[in-house]
């Protein structure tokens, strides 16, 4: 289904995008005019004015009866789920960073503790308006002339459009969500305590709708085991002076408990982009209690990266201790659960980097993504990790990290920096299916090309 509708028909976000879609040159590349990011990886610059997407941030409809939500495709998951929760109702599979944008998350792919069981968040999309590189709006469904762009979107980056409006699925929540933090003195323990949640959705006899883990250490792991929950009791709160990921640590001897309410729960760890807040002293005691609640969130820290990453004032100082720059590692990887303790024991051993993220999850159904192919039944555990280590060969940790993923069958996302050759790119990221997309739906090259965004920041 084309939308080639008259002027009147469209949105006025819409015809802003088209507009502005329109007064690029054709010889330049067309990218968005965003002004915040939550890609990890530079870009050239350019002074090509990028595409308008004022108007496109928005909640269209909540439909309470159907369970989904109309979406402008620059609209964040914050005010995403600010109108879901009023409802009862979340999006199955809510990033963890408030300002990740729903088309942002399903061209770039997604992850949460609700993973295990609802998948990624493209699975959860019944339909997309996306802007192609002919300068048209075209409905995408998973069985419509367009469905081969509906498979090809997940992890396309924007290299063969943009996504206007999506409809997604949504689920009932409860007021709070209670979290049970199960320590692991072995990593082989914690990925069998995975293994037989992903397959009970339960442990030691309570139900378990969330699940994510960190790691401290071989000797000092958890699991965050969380259930919907209607129970009143005293609700913690870390959005102020306690910080949520040192909460989770204890001794082990019982697991520790905690109450969030389901609006907490969702963003507890954008307070302090999850640990790495630490980076800019925001966790010292002394400088939380000035630093204002308002900027106490990814965003604000996301803009001093940023800043750096411009002024280069990380770099200067290393040179001044007589260092070379430090390598940036800030990745998420995807290892199959049966490699995923080999994994840490290699990552811990091998990268100065603690903590680290863990987060289960699974295909929701036998469906297959073209440029993200993970196996339908298998499940996989995010990993993540984000800091910086030592300079040495440029590049030459984030390789090792590559190789070894690799070596484990498992798959990198690309928000981030990549060093693949073109050859192992299209051979980890359906580099046939892509090439007859481009060709398809972007067939002057408007957009860049994919491996050009990831690995050689056009």
């Amino acid at each position: 289904m084309e939308r080639t509708l008259p002027a009147l028909a469209r949105t006025t976000g819409e015809q802003r995008l088209l507009d502005s879609f329109a007064a690029i040159p054709p010889n330049e590349r067309v990218r968005l005019a965003k002004r915040t990011s939550n890609l990890f990886r530079e870009r050239a610059s350019t002074r090509t004015p990028g595409l308008d997407t004022t108007g496109l941030t928005g909640v269209r409809v909540v439909d309470v009866g159907r369970r989904t939500a109309e979406v402008d495709g620059m609209c964040t998951y914050e005010d995403l789920v600010a109108a879901t929760l009023l409802h009862g109702l979340m999006p199955l599979v809510v990033p963890q960073l408030r300002t990740i944008t729903l088309g942002g998350a399903v061209t770039g792919l997604g992850i949460e503790s609700s993973s295990f069981r609802n998948g990624l968040p493209h699975e959860s999309v019944l339909e997309m308006d996306i802007l192609t590189g002919s300068g048209e709006i075209v409905t995408a469904t998973p069985d419509n002339e367009h469905a081969d762009l509906f498979r090809g979107f997940p992890n396309s980056y924007g290299s063969l459009g943009y996504a206007t409006r999506l409809l997604i699925e949504l689920e009932p929540v409860e007021r709070y969500v209670a979290l049970r933090h199960v320590r692991f003195h072995d990593l082989d323990a914690l990925c069998a305590a995975i293994a037989d949640v992903v397959a009970t959705r339960e442990h030691e006899g309570e139900r378990v709708d969330f699940v994510d883990g960190v790691v401290f250490s071989a000797d000092e792991a958890y699991l965050t085991l969380a259930r919907h929950s209607d129970d009143d009791g005293a609700t913690s709160d870390y959005t102020g002076q306690q910080i949520f990921y040192r909460s989770i640590q204890h001794d082990g001897t019982e697991p520790r408990r905690d109450l969030l309410t389901t609006l907490d729960y969702l963003w507890r760890w954008d307070t302090d982009w999850f640990w790495c807040s630490r980076a800019f002293g925001a966790q010292n005691p002394r400088v939380r209690r000035l630093w204002p609640k308002r900027w106490r969130r990814s965003s604000a820290y996301w803009k001093l990266v940023a800043l750096d990453q411009r002024t280069h004032f990380s770099d200067r100082m290393e040179a001044r201790k007589g260092n070379p720059p430090r390598e940036r590692v800030v990745q998420d990887v995807e290892i199959p659960l049966e490699h995923t303790a080999e994994f840490l024991h290699w990552f811990l051993d091998t990268v100065p980097i603690e903590p680290i993220w863990l987060c289960p999850l699974r295909l929701r159904s036998d469906r297959t993504w073209d440029l993200y192919p993970l196996r339908p039944g298998e499940t996989y555990v995010n990993v993540g990790f984000w800091s910086s280590v030592p300079g040495r060969e440029p590049g030459a940790t984030n390789r090792a990290i590559e190789r070894r993923v690799d070596e484990l069958h498992g798959h990198k996302s690309l928000y981030s920096e990549s060093f693949y050759t073109r050859e192992q790119f299209d051979a980890l990221y359906g580099g046939d299916a892509y090439a007859v997309l481009k060709a398809t739906h972007d067939p002057s090259g408007r957009f860049p090309h994919l491996y050009d965004k990831a690995v050689r920041h056009a």
